[in-house]
């Protein structure tokens, strides 16, 4: 039998390999033929610096053990991939379940660093289909995150999976709509998704990447390393995909200029109302809380932060609306929804509404000495949970919208 195997180094190199064959090792030009009798050959390699220049210099019992070794991390390696390939057929052999591929849960108990991944989980607890999670890591085929098996097909991109449910389960929140409603809702979508969700990745991964490095869930005795190596990977993909969509060539300053753009026009369209296309939930409320998440959640101190929770106080009202009611395991922690107040001549954090929502202590106060003033008689402040009207910011969901639930299983 004969076999070959090239290797490339520091220096221009290929090797023949055969049983009880002769072989060339083109090193700088060299053509002298060396015999070969066995199956392992060692090549002469002149000294320049290299790591198989060292092991050549070394002793025989160095190059063993490193040769076990590498051949110990390779068998690991395999029993390692077949044992994941067996634990992942004996848990995805279901009928009629949906699995769900995506990445592994953050460290700060938010559900996922990714808008996509969060959205798509959203969703499917919004339409009330039970699923089950898959925290592989593994990429679609098409190398897209996250998809879907249903009954061994697979499914990627989140709107081709939520196609893909209406078409076979019956599940979509768009009924209700009308055409135009349809037509803005798919409008706001691509909004979101193909411009507003790159301004927040590069606040995540470009601008405050130490700050998502520690919320990465690695664990192990190299959990830092491999953090950082992680980050830093995904923060070199963003900032080149970001180059190629074209939004990568503006500078940090007008970036940020985009995002609020997108943040504001967001606010205005929802202005007042519970959900975007009004009183009922659609499928555009599950794109734009997943991409606002990150803003409320997991990018403390920046500037997407300071807007949401301050001039757009609509939005994070929103957000947590539809936390609370779909997301009841997401602890949230009242005490760190504060923002530093970034105008001349403040440097003390300003402390937000309780809930980080619409509660304003003060406001109050103003609006009851104002009433008094004009003879009127005082009312109470409205609880943290009301806006100025004093109307419930969540409007008892789950008592009155359990109802579009259960009209999309019918």
């Amino acid at each position: 039998m004969y076999w070959r195997v090239g290797f490339a180094w520091t220096r221009s190199c290929v090797v023949d390999l055969g049983q009880n064959q002769s072989f060339s090792a083109g090193l700088l030009g060299s053509e002298e033929q060396l015999p070969l009798y066995g199956y392992i050959v060692a090549c002469p390699l002149q000294d320049y610096g290299g790591m198989m220049s060292a092991l050549g210099s070394d002793s025989w019992w160095r190059k063993t053990l490193y040769l076990t070794g590498g051949a110990l991390l390779a068998a690991a390696a395999y029993l390692l991939h077949e044992l994941l390939a067996i634990r992942k057929e004996e848990e995805l052999d279901s009928k009629d379940a949906i699995i769900l591929h995506q990445f592994s849960r953050p460290r700060t108990g938010v559900p996922s660093l990714s808008p996509f991944c969060l959205k798509m989980e959203t969703y499917l607890r919004m339409v009330d289909l039970p699923y089950q999670n898959y925290f592989d890591g593994k990429l679609s085929p098409q190398g897209k995150m996250p998809w879907i098996e249903y009954n061994r097909e697979q499914v990627c991109g989140t709107e081709f999976i939520i196609d893909f449910l209406d078409e076979r389960l019956g599940a979509s929140l768009n009924k209700s709509l009308s055409p135009q409603e349809k037509a803005m809702s798919r409008a706001i979508t691509k909004m979101v998704e193909e411009h507003f969700y790159w301004t927040i990745a590069y606040c995540q991964w470009v601008d405050n990447l130490e700050e998502t490095q520690k919320m990465l869930s690695v664990s192990g005795p190299l959990s830092d390393l491999l953090k950082w190596i992680l980050s830093h990977l995904t923060g070199g993909i963003v900032k080149r995909e970001m180059y190629g969509h074209g939004i990568g060539r503006f500078s940090q300053e007008e970036v940020y200029a985009l995002m609020e753009k997108d943040m504001r026009t967001l606010a205005t369209l929802l202005g007042d109302k519970k959900y975007l296309m009004g009183s009922k939930l659609s499928t555009v409320d599950a794109t734009v809380f997943s991409h606002l998440a990150p803003a409320m959640w997991t990018l403390p101190g920046t500037r997407p932060e300071q807007l949401i929770k301050g001039e757009l106080i609509n939005l994070a009202m929103y957000c947590e609306r539809i936390r609370r009611r779909f997301w009841p395991e997401w602890f949230v922690d009242l005490e760190d929804f504060c923002y530093k107040d970034t105008t001349e001549g403040s440097d003390s954090p300003s402390k937000l509404p309780d809930l980080g929502l619409f509660s304003g202590t003060d406001t109050f106060q103003e609006d009851t000495h104002t009433h008094t003033s004009h003879g009127h008689t005082p009312l109470d402040p409205p609880s943290p949970d009301s806006d100025r009207t004093g109307h419930s910011l969540y409007d008892s969901d789950m008592d009155t919208e359990c109802s579009e639930i259960d009209q999309l299983k019918c």
